[in-house]
């Protein structure tokens, strides 16, 4: 299972996997190489061509890999996915430091979708879902139904999608929350689409029964 690290605190979680006799001093560990190199740079390189098979497998089931360490250098650019998972957003706001940003939705009937996108730049940005409680005004997050929590997303990292079945009709807040932030402004890209729901879903929960043809 893949684990996320933070910068923090990843030479400590490293250590719960790997033996830290196994891992070099630059990273957290004990093994340094015989002339003191923290960094074990006599280990790097690729193993030689007679520890393989012409499968590519170690010539001997119980040989360990003797060249463990390989530092990266430049990806090829052929490599890179931002562009290829580029998403072409309807709006664009800045919402800035210490602040947040309301945008508003009125759902008709009940069983209409909401489904919604967005990407931030540079650093993460709160999201939730609202219910306004008074219509024709603007009101704080404390003072309206709280229909999805609030919470911070990385999506400057991972672009960010979603959707919430409104079971409810009325006012319905998509708010961008920075107000954690006394720093920087975040610039948030967004769509949001409303989706109605099908004649047959609206009938049930209008607690109409449907019309059958004979």
């Amino acid at each position: 299972k893949p684990a996320i690290l933070s910068p923090a605190n990843w030479k400590e979680v490293l250590q719960k996997y790997i033996d830290p006799a196994q891992i070099p001093v630059e990273y957290g560990g004990t093994l340094t190489d015989p002339d003191g190199d923290p960094k074990c740079s006599s280990k790097v390189g690729g193993a030689p061509t007679g520890f393989f098979r012409g499968s590519g497998q170690f010539s001997h089931p119980h040989i360990l890999h003797p060249f463990q360490i390989n530092y990266g250098g430049d990806v090829p650019q052929h490599y890179y996915v931002r562009d290829q998972l580029a998403q072409k957003y309807e709006h664009s706001v800045v919402v800035n430091r210490g602040s947040s940003h309301q945008v508003e939705y009125e759902i008709l009937f009940p069983g209409c979708v909401l489904r919604w996108q967005f990407r931030s730049e540079g650093a993460d940005i709160g999201f939730g879902v609202y219910l306004k409680t008074k219509v024709g005004e603007r009101q704080r997050a404390g003072d309206m139904t709280e229909v999805l929590p609030n919470q911070r997303y990385n999506a400057h990292m991972v672009p960010e999608d979603g959707s919430l079945t409104c079971s409810t009709p009325g006012i319905y807040v998509l708010r961008f929350d920075n107000t954690y932030s006394f720093l920087h402004s975040k610039k948030v890209s967004y769509s949001v689409e409303v989706l109605l729901p099908d004649t047959a879903s609206a009938q049930q929960i209008q607690g109409e029964s449907p019309n059958h043809s004979p």
